[in-house]
């Protein structure tokens, strides 16, 4: 267990702790000189619309009010069924659709349920991470998996509450299965005890039954920006995690995340600091058949990196970023227990913003990596706006190297991506145009409408 962290605010609260950076501008021009000879696959998705039994509210404001998908969480089940989580005024609703990606049947409505932290799928039903009310000195949720079975509630296992001195009054998680137990990594604030007012994540292993397991931790990266969980047949599951003390891209299986955790990416990590995938709430984290693994995120890069002399726990790092604006990279680890030697970047262009970065397998020996971009970005305080000018897909080998060019489509990735027994990609999107021009203000939007999209190898 590390020491708790030296600050009482996590980054969804918007007053927490920035650096004083004044107002950056970045220019540039699309990069890639590959463009001109890169053969593109089709790359073809196609999509079927969902009416829902309520409004989806797509928005939440991050950092800076900064404009944020609200996560859908999209998992198929053993027999090959789709199940998509989504948050509502009433709850969670699950959705229950064929393979084919269409409705076979009324939503389950998890009521009292106030965040989609994951979803697992099984062919009689559902698990969800989820928040639910509590009772403790912030009167804050507490977080929890609540188990459906033929569209009963069959258990609710809280992992937070008094007696551990946590709460949890945002997720940002992710939740796993490997046939026998589940996986459950989160943000928690302390309640009491050492860790009384600070942030940082914990990760839980619960059984089919429901029962708490040994193993996790109780605490581990400081004000965790983002969460990345593989199961594994054994051992601990393979986790990264956003570290805004260290401040970088970390691996912490089986550790939490002390000193001695493998470096990813060192990343300039305050509040809003870090992008893409990992403060999206959805950390993709793709296994190879050989054991590698891969993941992708927003990127500012670091032009320096050291320890802060002014930290006296010997913890802290000072990451001068080397781009106002984040680009598109992707890391790969040899194993679950080391880091990679160096991110590589796909994208390059200073003028424009990448945002929401999700990485899936695709076919046998190809990842696709997608993204959104914004043009003419301002930036400020680690967060940027700028002309929303599409969502970019593209295909790369195992090395990082693209073997295709970008592909713009009209699909959003709002949250998880699924595979389907034939190795097709799935998941839910809110069929609207985003805007990143403004921060958010006031309510978010609704709709009464999910798109589920398909692409197939």
């Amino acid at each position: 267990m590390t020491t708790a962290p030296r600050t009482t605010r996590h980054h969804l609260v918007h007053a927490c702790r920035k650096p004083a950076i004044g107002l950056l501008a970045a220019g540039g021009l699309l990069a890639g000189a590959w463009y001109a000879t890169a053969t593109t696959p089709d790359l073809d998705v196609t999509s079927t619309a969902v009416s829902l039994s309520a409004k989806y509210p797509y928005l939440s404001a991050g950092y800076n009010n900064t404009r944020e998908w609200n996560r859908t969480a999209t998992a198929v089940a053993p027999d090959g069924t789709i199940r998509v989580a989504w948050p509502a005024a009433d709850g969670v609703h699950v959705t229950p659709l064929t393979a084919a990606g269409k409705r076979s049947g009324a939503d389950t409505v998890v009521e009292g349920a106030q965040e989609v932290g994951g979803l697992v799928a099984h062919a009689n039903g559902f698990a969800l991470l989820t928040r639910v009310s509590d009772t403790n000195k912030w009167k804050e949720t507490a977080a929890a998996i609540v188990r459906y079975t033929g569209g009963k509630r069959t258990w609710t296992t809280k992992l937070t509450g008094t007696a551990s001195h946590d709460t949890s009054p945002t997720l940002d998680g992710r939740l796993t299965w490997n046939g026998s137990k589940y996986g459950a990594y989160f943000v928690v604030h302390g309640a009491g005890g050492l860790a009384d007012g600070h942030f940082g994540d914990k990760l839980s292993y619960v059984s089919a039954g429901g029962k708490k397991l040994s193993g996790g931790w109780s605490w581990g990266c400081s004000h965790n920006e983002g969460i990345a969980l593989h199961a594994e047949a054994s051992g601990a599951f393979t986790s990264l995690c956003f570290d805004d003390w260290r401040s970088g891209l970390f691996v912490s299986t089986g550790i939490g995340a002390p000193d001695v955790a493998p470096v990813v990416q060192r990343e300039q990590c305050w509040a809003g600091y870090c992008g893409g995938t990992f403060p999206s709430r959805t950390g993709d984290l793709v296994k190879s058949s050989t054991g590698r693994y891969a993941t992708a995120f927003a990127s500012r890069g670091a032009a320096s990196a050291r320890k802060n002399p002014d930290d006296s726990s010997g913890r802290g790092w000072t990451v001068t970023p080397k781009t106002a604006t984040h680009q598109v990279a992707i890391a790969f680890l040899k194993n679950r227990d080391s880091g990679p030697g160096r991110a590589v970047y796909l994208t390059s262009a200073k003028t424009v913003e990448n945002v929401d970065v999700h990485l899936a397998p695709y076919g046998k020996d190809k990842l696709l990596l997608t993204w959104e971009s914004l043009k003419n970005a301002t930036c400020s305080a680690g967060t940027c706006t700028g002309t929303f000018t599409g969502t970019h897909l593209r295909l790369v080998n195992w090395s990082g190297t693209p073997i295709s060019a970008d592909k713009v489509v009209s699909a959003r990735f709002t949250g998880d991506i699924a595979v389907l027994r034939d190795g097709s990609l799935t998941w839910a999107y809110a069929p609207v145009t985003p805007t990143y021009s403004s921060p958010l203000s006031g309510a978010s939007p609704t709709t009464t409408t999910l798109r589920i999209a398909r692409i197939t190898p």
